[in-house]
């Protein structure tokens, strides 16, 4: 089997957008990641493939300081996969009986997206297959233009899990792209992923996010060989980190990695979104799926039967119903978003801990395991069960033999 194949130069070291224009050699198109990857889109959105014209969803922005964007997409209600896993339990094992990436047509993927062992970009329009691929595909149940799916090592049959190899490949596809207005989202369970699949999503949006908005303060934080700078949200309605800098972009994904890989060996849902081609990254632990579960949420909110994941939470309003559509007000997204945030007390534990694991350390071989960052239970999230040693080797053998 062969495939069309873009391979990438790592990046030793943080570049603006600014500098990629400048550093253009002869013949070098910056945007090409860009090109190929809408043009391969707009082929499948040809040939039929999606289950909806996205293109025809109504947009607009909510009037009000914060600037949310509102959507109203009917079809992706009515179209979307269902999900078909425990909305508790962040690691789960990957069932290959139920829907996975390696059950799409090939007609659904656009191409192969590798680093290159020369060192240089690089396509091939036909390409054989290695015994892995990471490949990009469309969402076939999209939220914007060139809405696609990047899934790492897709013959491995990787659980929704973050690695520190897999969140380097989706800053390497942030970077590449040099786009402000491309981002990639990440989902874990029990956080609005409905696919237990090793993937990440991404879209382009011309409009900024609100998040990307939101005012910040410095965390206090030594690092003294990475150079990343760590901040936290203010005046926001959802709690989160924001991670920036390093000495290159290996050093800032790393961070953010080791921080994934706490709270989901720790049990606590999150979502990550990749900003500013890649040089910002923001994190929000969160308990909507639990306050759901125990009955904490608003009834006009749950009416509403929007789930937060990583783009609503960024401010991208995916609305459902269209008088959710044309009554959306700046309030409405607030109390809606606030739903979603750790209380105070417990995003000040999780945030000391997401920090001691984001400190240096010697990286994680492909397949190995590190060792979790103990976190202690607190009542304020039911999450993290009384029951579950995250020390316990059987399960971490048994979900996370390889950190995904």
């Amino acid at each position: 089997a062969k495939l069309p194949l873009y391979t990438f130069k790592r990046r030793d070291t943080l570049l603006t957008t600014e500098k990629n224009a400048e550093d253009a050699g002869p013949g070098e198109v910056v945007s090409f990641l860009d090109s190929l990857l809408l043009g391969q889109w707009e082929d499948r959105m040809g040939k039929g493939l999606f289950r909806y014209d996205v293109t025809t969803c109504e947009t607009k922005v909510i009037p009000g300081n914060c600037g949310f964007i509102a959507q109203l997409n009917e079809g992706r209600h009515l179209k979307k996969r269902p999900t078909e896993f425990q909305v508790d339990k962040v690691l789960q094992p990957f069932d290959p009986k139920k829907f996975n990436f390696t059950k799409v047509g090939q007609e659904e993927v656009l191409f192969r997206f590798e680093e290159s062992d020369k060192d240089e970009v690089q396509y091939l329009d036909k390409a054989p297959v290695s015994d892995s691929p990471n490949v990009i595909a469309i969402n076939v149940s999209p939220i914007e233009y060139g809405h696609v799916l990047l899934v790492p090592r897709v013959l491995d049959c990787l659980p929704q899990c973050i690695d520190t190899d897999s969140f380097l490949l989706a800053m390497h596809m942030a970077a590449e792209a040099g786009s402000p207005s491309f981002r990639l989202g990440y989902n874990s369970l029990g956080a609005f992923a409905t696919i237990n699949h090793l993937h990440f999503q991404a879209y382009y949006m011309a409009l900024t996010f609100p998040v990307e908005k939101a005012p910040t303060k410095r965390v206090p934080w030594k690092s003294e060989k990475s150079g990343v700078k760590i901040f936290e949200l203010c005046n926001y309605p959802v709690r989160g980190l924001v991670f920036e800098g390093g000495n290159t972009l290996e050093d800032l994904s790393d961070a953010v990695a080791r921080s994934c890989i706490c709270l989901q060996d720790n049990n606590i849902p999150y979502n990550v979104l990749i900003a500013d081609c890649g040089k910002r990254v923001f994190m929000f632990p969160q308990c909507y799926a639990e306050k759901q579960a125990l009955g904490e949420v608003e009834q006009e909110i749950l009416d509403t039967q929007v789930n937060p994941a990583v783009w609503e939470i960024s401010g991208h309003m995916v609305l459902k119903r269209k008088e959710d559509f044309e009554r959306a007000s700046e309030d409405y997204a607030w109390r809606l978003l606030a739903e979603v945030s750790l209380s105070e007390a417990r995003f000040e534990e999780v945030k000391a801990y997401v920090l001691e694991a984001a400190r240096e350390r010697e990286k994680v071989p492909p397949g190995g395991v590190e060792k979790p960052v103990d976190m202690v239970e607190d009542e304020v999230s039911g999450f993290h069960s009384p029951e579950t040693n995250v020390n316990d080797p059987m399960r971490i053998t048994e979900q996370c033999l390889v950190l995904h």
